[in-house]
Formats: C-alpha cells, structure tokens, sequence
C-alpha cells in the first residue's frame, strides 16, 4: 500500500515506464538574494553551490551536461525517457534573452519529456512564462517551475534571509497555474522557529493553491553558512528525528491527495556537513514515514477537509 502519492508512481503511470531527471547547472547562474537586488548573503541554510552539489561541473556547456548524465541513466537503468532539469541557482533570474536560449539548450534532446527549471518565488513573470508556454507547445513537453518557499510562516521567510515573504509565492504560484504550467513548492519542515501549526499551515495553503508537486526537506547544516554560526552558538536547537517523522507525517495528512511527493527527505554536501538527517539513511528516514502512517492507520489527504466551504458542510 502507497501511502503517499509518489512521483516515481506517477511517472510511470503518465509516461508508461520510469522517467529520469537529467541535473543541469547554468555557469552564469545567479541570485537576487546575494547580489544586492533584493538581498545580500543569501538564505542563511545555503552555501555558494546553490544546491548544486550533485551537479556536474559548471564549466562543462549545458549539451555536455546533458549527453553525460543521460548517458549515465541508459547504461545503469536502461532509461529511454528523461526531463531537463535546471537546478542550481535561481534559473528565471537572467536576462530574457539568454533564458530563452539556455531553455532552447537544455530542451534539445528528443529522448526529453520534459522541463523542470528551479527558482525563486520573485523571479517569475509574465513574459518568461508565455515563452515556457510556446516552448512546451513546440516541444510537447510537461513544465514544471520548481519554487523555493520553505515555510508559509512570513515571520520566519524573515527570519531565514529568503528576500521574499509569502505573497510572492502566492503570485507566482497563481501566474504559472493560468499559465498552464505545473508547480513544485520546496518545503522545510524542520526549520527553527516553525511549530507544527506551521507544518499544518503550509500543507493547508499548498493545497489551496493547487500546487501539482511537492518537494519535502529536512534541515540540513552546512559549515560556514550563518545557520551553522547560529547553531554554534546555541540559538536554536533542531527538532529530533521523532518529531520530525511526526512532523512530516501531519503535513501529508493535511495535504491534499491530489498532489504529488517528489521527495520526503533531503541530502546535502558530503564534504562540509555539520548536521543531516540525524545521521540516519534516507531509506531508513522514509521507512520510518511509512511505519508511522501504518500505525495511524492513515494516509495522505486523510484530513484534507478544510476546503470548499467546509463549514456548509452539515447543511
């Protein structure tokens, strides 16, 4: 028995056999949140790598990215079908031009059945949306816009240094959705200061926006970011991994079962970690997920019943 709504399960049921993501890192990439645009420093959780850690390098053009890793995926699982991914960075944050001509790059490969592109809530407007909607028309291809939100809790996206509050999510969750495009919402819910009336709060949200995908991290630490000086001083002490199970199990109870879980757990940089996943494997993390939901005798959606005019409902 699922009980989630997995993205590998859904994958397989809209392409007919399993789907791989090709990781693509753009050498100019950048972000508002560190040049000065809408901040300096970036999130106090991110390092200089921007997530990229997984990536190959940037040095190498976006065709040499994407002949690698596909290569990678046919020797090892004997793979057919694949979607682009843009990972690293904020990859809507450049000059309009070259979006168009990096998206063209990392969409030229037939064996593509899709685009996903990693962004910023703030970095998403009208006119790079109406190009994605050409270039999934051309193309045939799904999109979809992966949005960094981590928290529905403002008080804390302040607190985080993210440069943006929930508003911006909210437009540009509403924007890519008339645009017909698709959404994923990256999730922190372990971060400090967030409670579970946070966790709950942000599942309830996400579902009445009709976000398509979600992305579920745990907090991880890395050495030299300020979240790490935080924690070297004591400011904070990070939820345990009981709670955090507890935490993520909620959250999917409270989310609407019509969305899709593209991961429950993150991973970070091996080299240069402070703290990650309470020093216990994914696979274990997420058995563990499973087990408490077979206890609850529950699943995902089992408390999705606030929406609609919930309270018209005993009329």
């Amino acid at each position: 028995m699922s009980y989630y709504r997995e993205y590998s399960q859904y994958l397989l049921e809209t392409y007919g056999e399993r789907v791989y993501k090709l990781p693509i890192t753009v050498s100019d990439g950048g972000c508002p949140n560190r040049d000065g645009t809408v901040g300096t420093g970036g999130c106090i959780f991110c390092d200089a790598t921007g997530s990229g850690f997984q990536c190959l390098p940037q040095s190498m053009t976006i065709a040499e990215q994407l002949a690698e890793n596909k290569a990678f995926y046919k020797r090892r699982f004997h793979a057919n079908k694949f979607i682009s991914y843009l990972q690293t960075y904020t990859n809507t944050y450049m000059a309009f031009d070259r979006f168009q001509t990096v998206c063209q790059e990392a969409t030229n490969d037939n064996d593509l059945v899709g685009l996903a592109i990693s962004t910023r809530p703030d970095c998403v407007n009208d006119d790079y949306l109406a190009y994605l909607v050409e270039l999934k028309n051309s193309r045939n291809l799904s999109i979809d816009i992966e949005l960094g939100l981590q928290t529905v809790n403002y008080h804390n996206l302040v607190d985080i240094n993210r440069g943006h509050t929930l508003a911006e999510f909210i437009d540009a969750q509403l924007r890519i959705k008339r645009a017909g495009l698709k959404t994923t919402a990256h999730m922190i819910l372990n971060l400090p200061g967030d409670d579970m009336l946070d966790v709950i709060e942000s599942a309830k949200v996400l579902s009445a926006l009709g976000v398509d995908f979600v992305k579920i991290h745990s907090l991880y630490i890395v050495g030299g970011t300020p979240l790490a000086q935080h924690y070297a001083r004591g400011e904070f002490e990070l939820c345990s991994l009981t709670e955090y199970i507890e935490r993520v199990v909620v959250f999917l109870e409270y989310l609407s079962p019509d969305i899709v879980i593209q991961r429950l757990v993150g991973k970070g940089p091996q080299d240069n970690l402070i703290f990650c996943n309470w020093d216990t494997s994914w696979w274990k993390i997420k058995d563990a997920i499973e087990a408490e939901f077979l206890r609850r005798k529950s699943q995902q959606g089992s408390r999705c019943h606030y929406l609609n005019g919930h309270a018209l409902q005993h009329f």
